[in-house]
């Protein structure tokens, strides 16, 4: 039996009115960003400050930055490692342990007195976790919640007022697709870097009016030691695999990630997602910071 919907002249005006407020909201989203999210910082001269930068991520970084023109200070716990690195493409190697809070404490201010003004915070550091969480310590629990995500958290408080006070300046956190969806085994880590993506988001929505530009990069597996590490669980070796076969899940090489990483800084880029074809995951997990953004763009800070 077929029924006959009459819509009154009444309905359509309020069905007009949601679609005519959903577009206007999105329209203004959108020219809020591009009006409040617009500096952009160059690399050729700039100074990066880059965590973890003795091997990985933070090392390929680190050279493409250089390769870039940008005077590179990397920083991570192995001297020796970072050393080499920093010679290798006329860096400065500042040896420092991100979980010590004595070592963290006022170090962008350290760094700024000695080499000059930090133009790129770059905050690469972090650490995997794979074993069930039953048999993590307390140990293991405070080590990982504060490389990954205490450590970036007070970088940025120590580096975000120097570079609003100079009207200049560029935040990278490097987080991982992880954040949006977790495997077991992986509790610890996953928690984390969802700790970090979701705190910058809500930053980012802070900082509207600012002339600090902030990208969130949330990448797949990447071939280096903590990949190799997940591999050691078979849980989570199991459940890459699996992604892996339906082709939702390749690795990324790491030179890949540092070009769109300083693709992202040059062009004031508020996400990359690496693999490309899992950004939906990322996305869905964002939307609601998204529309708190549209809902408010207009509240001054």
């Amino acid at each position: 039996m077929l029924r006959h919907l009459t819509y009154t002249s009444d309905d359509r005006t309020q069905r007009r009115t949601r679609r005519t407020i959903v577009g206007r909201i999105a329209r203004c989203h959108e020219r809020n960003d591009r009006r409040y999210y617009s500096q952009v910082v160059d690399l050729n001269g700039a100074r990066v400050l880059v965590t973890g930068a003795s091997r990985g991520i933070g090392e390929a970084i680190a050279r493409e930055a250089v390769r870039r023109g940008a005077k590179v200070i990397g920083v991570a716990r192995g001297a020796t490692a970072l050393n080499a690195v920093m010679q290798s493409i006329g860096g400065v190697a500042y040896s420092c342990d991100l979980t010590v809070d004595n070592e963290r404490a006022s170090l962008v201010e350290r760094l700024e007195a000695v080499h000059g003004p930090i133009d790129v915070l770059i905050n690469n550091a972090g650490v995997d976790d794979t074993r069930m969480f039953a048999q993590a310590s307390s140990l293991d629990v405070e080590r990982v919640i504060t490389l990954n995500q205490i450590a970036p958290i007070e970088l940025m408080r120590q580096a975000l007022p120097r570079m609003q006070s100079r009207n200049r300046g560029h935040v990278v956190n490097i987080s991982s697709l992880a954040a949006a969806g977790g495997f077991a085994g992986m509790s610890l880590y996953c928690s984390s870097k969802a700790g970090l993506s979701g705190f910058h988001r809500v930053l980012r929505h802070e900082l509207k009016g600012s002339y600090v530009g902030m990208t969130l990069v949330e990448i797949g597996p990447i071939p280096t030691d903590m990949l190799a590490s997940v591999k050691g669980l078979r849980a989570a070796e199991r459940m890459f695999a699996r992604l892996r076969r339906m082709q939702l899940l390749p690795e990324v090489p790491r030179e890949r990630v540092a070009d769109a990483v300083c693709n992202a800084i040059e062009h004031n880029t508020a996400n990359v997602c690496l693999p490309k074809r899992a950004k939906v995951y990322p996305v869905l997990v964002g939307l609601p910071q998204r529309i708190v953004n549209a809902l408010t763009f207009d509240i001054k800070r």
